[in-house]
C-alpha cells in the first residue's frame, strides 16, 4: 500500500512541468508512459494480494473438509446405533409357555399342526424388513445435505469482454438503449440496457465493456436482449460501465482466482443465481470490480474496474 502511494506521489504537477520544460516535444508522452507503468504496478500488487487470500482460503477449505468428514462419520455411527436399537426393540420377547397343541382328530398327513406361530413370525419379519428399509433410506439424504448442494458462486457466471459496435435509443422505451456488442462470436449480440439517460450514446460506441452472456434471452419492450451489460452504481445514482483491462479483446473470459469452475450453459430463473450473487458483486475503494474481495480478472491482462466511480454495487 505504501509503495503504491509513493508511486502516486511521483505524478506531481511540478514533475510534469519539469519534464515538459526539459523536453517540450516528448514530455507529455513520457508522463503518460509513467502513468501506465504505475497502473500496471498497482494491478500486479492487487493480483499478489489475491494470491495470498487464495492460500488462506485453501487452508480454511482443508479444515472444513476434515470437519465434514468427522460429521459424516458421526452421522453414520449414529445411524448404525439407531438401526441396532430398532432391531432389538422389534425382536420378539422370550416365551416361557409353549402353545397348546391343536386337537383336530381327523387331520390329514403333511399339514402343519400349529399354523399360528409361522404367521406371527412372518409379520414380525416384515416389520423388521420395513424398519431396515427406513433406516437404509436415510443415509443418502444425509449425504446429500452434506455435499450434493450445487455451488452458488461467481464461477457460474459467463462473463466476457465485449466491444460495443453500435448503439441507438430504444424505439418504445424512454431512457433505454439498444447495443450491438461483439463478444467474440460469429455474430454480435443485441443487448437492451437502461443506459442512455444521462450517458451520451456517442461515447459508448466503440467502447469495451463486461457482459453477462449466459442469461436467458428475453424480450424487453419488443426487442430481444441476448446478454447483460454490467455497470457500477453508487448511492448517489451515478452509473458507468465496467471496463476490462487494457489489451483485452472481445470474447476474453472474466474469471475469479479463488472461484475456479466452468459457468452454467444458461442461468435458470428458478435457481436465482444472479439474485443470490449480486449483493457480493461490488466495486471497491480503488474502483476494482470484485466478488467477495476477489477481483474480476482477465488472465494475463489485468483486472476490470469502474473508470471513475468507487464504493459502488455492480448491476
Amino acid at each position: 500500500m505504501d509503495a503504491m502511494d509513493d508511486v502516486d506521489n511521483l505524478f506531481h504537477p511540478s514533475l510534469e512541468a519539469a519534464l515538459i520544460k526539459l523536453d517540450p516535444e516528448d514530455g507529455k508522452q513520457i508522463m503518460e508512459y509513467f502513468r501506465t507503468q504505475a497502473l500496471l504496478m498497482k494491478e500486479k500488487a492487487l493480483l499478489q494480494a489475491s494470491v495470498r487470500d487464495q492460500k488462506k482460503l485453501l487452508v480454511e477449505n482443508g479444515k472444513l473438509k476434515k470437519d465434514i468428514e468427522q460429521l459424516r462419520s458421526q452421522l453414520q455411527e449414529n445411524q448404525r446405533r439407531r438401526s441396532a436399537k430398532a432391531l432389538l426393540s422389534a425382536a420378539p420377547p422370550p416365551s416361557h409357555t409353549s402353545p397348546a397343541p391343536t386337537t383336530h382328530v381327523n387331520q390329514p398327513a403333511g399339514v402343519a399342526t400349529n399354523p399360528a406361530p409361522p404367521s406371527s413370525l412372518d409379520r414380525r419379519e416384515r416389520q423388521i424388513r420395513r424398519r431396515r428399509g427406513e433406516r437404509k433410506a436415510r443415509p443418502p439424504s444425509d449425504s446429500l445435505s452434506l455435499g450434493a448442494e450445487p455451488r452458488v458462486d461467481a464461477s457460474r457466471l459467463d462473463l466476457r469482454v465485449g466491444r460495443i459496435l453500435s448503439v441507438r435509443l430504444h424505439p418504445l422505451a424512454e431512457g433505454m438503449s439498444v447495443q450491438e456488442v461483439d463478444v467474440g462470436e460469429n455474430a454480435p449480440r443485441t443487448v437492451v440496457s437502461k443506459l442512455g439517460g444521462e450517458t451520451p450514446l456517442e461515447e459508448l460506441r466503440g467502447g469495451r465493456a463486461v457482459l453477462l452472456c449466459n442469461v436467458k434471452a428475453c424480450k424487453m419492450r419488443g426487442v430481444v436482449s441476448q446478454a447483460r451489460l454490467l455497470f457500477c452504481s453508487t448511492p448517489d445514482d451515478c452509473t458507468e460501465l465496467l471496463t476490462p483491462p487494457t489489451g483485452s479483446t472481445p470474447g476474453d473470459r472474466v474469471t475469479f482466482l479463488n472461484y475456479p469452475g466452468d459457468p452454467d450453459r444458461e442461468l435458470q430463473a428458478k435457481d436465482r443465481v444472479w439474485e443470490l450473487l449480486q449483493p457480493d458483486l461490488q466495486v471497491d475503494s480503488r474502483g476494482v470490480a470484485n466478488y467477495k474481495g476477489c477481483g474480476f480478472e482477465v488472465k494475463g491482462k489485468g483486472l476490470c474496474r469502474a473508470p471513475s466511480l468507487t464504493d459502488g454495487v455492480i448491476r
